[in-house]
């Protein structure tokens, strides 16, 4: 494994985001002209870095906001809330009708690995809405049986379950799509120069305040490695998205073992592999999120070969050897994106 945390303690600081570290100038030369902007949305945090004649912030959380009122399974008055509940009132957004439609095109891609209706399997093992009370295999197969993106459908507006206890999750994609809706509007001002990160997704554009390519670290994938700790790879990014998953820091003790956040659709339960991270570069962020997910449901070897025959998508994962040893694989257009290489 690469350990960079030497020179990067030397230069820059350092924010590390689910997995992600953003590799930001300590020094400021270009007086007032670029904004940081920071605060919390959707339960995490964000930062906004840009170059603009005046700060956005309070424009930018207002977006974001009704793009809340669309998508946030956490508020209650949201579109795809009172989808849940099967208020027959509601009418979807162009918001909601974007991430759906993305949403099968990738379920479809994946094979069903990345799939939004698995929301109440994650649940039931603790990773959503409810703290996870023991689960048995008979609660599991009455679940699955509720998991399936084929059986619903969006037809002018009105959403269609084969069963009204089906619900929709779109965390595992919202979250990289609200990052796309903010750098839209950066680039509806005129923004040249941007790196925008909601939890970790990130859109970045142009140059940073030293006149140089964004950096954004990927960190090691250890539980026990804290905020600016190691640092897996740098990449440099310019007009292009990023998004990580990974299972090394969310999960739950089960009977004694360690059960994973991702839940795998097929089976409905926790993904048994050795893949850690996946990190994925993608040309909006809506899809390296997806991806970023489905890979981490697949494993190494699926995950590459989906990578492969889309392109614009790459890919660096990091799965385990052993208990003691990690390695890396990644898709060959990923190489051009490292710094240092």
């Amino acid at each position: 494994m690469k350990n960079k945390k030497g020179w990067l303690a030397c230069v820059l600081c350092v924010i590390v985001i689910a997995g992600v570290v953003l590799l930001r100038q300590c020094r400021a030369t270009g007086g007032n002209a670029y904004h940081r902007n920071e605060g919390m949305i959707f339960n995490t945090i964000y930062h906004f870095t840009y170059e603009a004649r005046e700060d956005y912030q309070s424009q930018i959380e207002a977006e974001l906001q009704r793009f809340d009122a669309s998508l946030s399974p956490f508020n209650p008055a949201s579109v795809i809330s009172r989808f849940n509940r099967n208020d027959t009132s509601v009418v979807a957004d162009a918001w909601f009708e974007t991430v759906f439609n993305r949403s099968r095109e990738i379920w479809r891609d994946t094979g069903g690995a990345f799939d939004p209706t698995v929301s109440p399997l994650i649940n039931a093992w603790g990773f959503g809405f409810k703290t996870g009370e023991p689960v048995t295999p008979e609660a599991v197969d009455s679940l699955w049986h509720l998991v399936g993106m084929e059986r619903m459908a969006l037809v002018d507006g009105r959403l269609h379950k084969d069963d009204p206890r089906m619900t929709l999750n779109f965390s595992a994609i919202a979250k990289g799509y609200a990052v796309d809706v903010v750098a839209s509007f950066l680039r509806s001002k005129g923004v040249e120069n941007f790196l925008v990160e909601i939890g970790g997704e990130i859109v970045a554009r142009g140059k940073n305040d030293r006149g140089e390519t964004w950096r954004v670290g990927i960190d090691t994938p250890d539980e026990a490695n804290v905020a600016g700790g190691e640092i897996e790879a740098v990449l440099l990014l310019d007009n292009a998205a990023l998004a990580t998953s990974g299972n090394y820091r969310n999960f739950r003790v089960v009977d004694g073992r360690r059960v994973a956040h991702t839940i795998d659709p097929a089976t409905g339960y926790p993904v048994q592999h050795s893949l850690l991270s996946a990190t994925v570069l993608a040309p909006d962020c809506m899809t390296a999120d997806a991806y970023a997910t489905a890979f981490m449901v697949l494993g190494v070897e699926k995950s590459l070969d989906i990578a492969a025959r889309n392109p614009g998508i790459e890919t660096y994962l990091i799965y385990a050897v052993d208990s003691a040893t990690t390695s890396v694989a990644m898709t060959p257009g990923m190489k051009q994106y490292l710094f240092g290489e």
